[in-house]
Parts: structure tokens; C-alpha cells; sequence
């Protein structure tokens, strides 16, 4: 009797841990979410190479544009990018998940550039 109790409140705890691991509706998806941050990364790549072959950038803050095009493309808005990378930041595993991911994806387009 006691160990059919047991594996009841086993059963219940399992199942209610799943159902509420899951990522909430408003955080983009981790397939949606590289692609976003590779694309971001790619901006910021560019900014700091016109950044340091003109002196006369230094003063004028052209990233800010080029995040909100990023946005754009994607058909976001920056609360809904942030909502979710602050989401996982919160959550190490969905993190490193999201950056294992990232770094997957910028080896592919990296193989694919060179391949041209």
C-alpha cells in the first residue's frame, strides 16, 4: 500500500515537471533565436570593422540602426527579442543549448562562405 502511495506521488511529480518545463509562448524558439543572434553578431562584426577604418564613426552610434534592421528581417520587435534572451539567461540549460546551437549554425554559414 504504502509503496503503490510512493509510486503515485512519483508519477504525480514527474508529470507535473513536465508539463511545466516548458519555454513560455512569448520566447522565441531556440531555431528562431540563433539565426536572430547570428544575424545580430554579423551586424556588430560589420559595425566594428567600419568603427576602426573610420575615426570620424566614433562619434556618430550607427549600431542601433543596424540591430532594429535585424529586427526587421526577422519580423520582430526588440521587447520580443530581449523577452526571450532574457529568458535564457535566466535558464542555464536553454542558454547553453541556445549558444551550442549558435556556434553550430555560424560553423555551417562559415563552411558554406568558404565553399563559394
Amino acid at each position: 500500500m504504502i509503496q503503490r502511495l510512493i509510486y503515485s506521488l512519483l508519477f504525480a511529480l514527474v508529470l507535473l515537471v513536465s508539463c511545466n518545463s516548458g519555454t513560455p509562448k512569448n520566447v522565441l524558439p531556440v531555431n528562431t533565436m540563433k539565426v536572430v543572434m547570428f544575424d545580430m553578431l554579423k551586424a556588430d562584426e560589420w559595425y566594428a570593422r567600419k568603427l576602426a577604418g573610420d575615426t570620424l564613426m566614433l562619434r556618430i552610434k550607427d549600431d542601433i540602426p543596424l540591430y532594429e534592421q535585424v529586427f526587421a528581417i526577422h519580423k520582430l520587435t526588440k521587447k520580443e527579442f530581449f523577452d526571450s534572451y532574457h529568458y535564457y539567461e535566466a535558464h542555464p540549460v536553454a542558454y547553453k543549448e541556445l549558444i551550442d546551437s549558435l556556434e553550430t549554425y555560424a560553423n555551417k554559414q562559415k563552411l558554406k562562405t568558404l565553399k563559394k
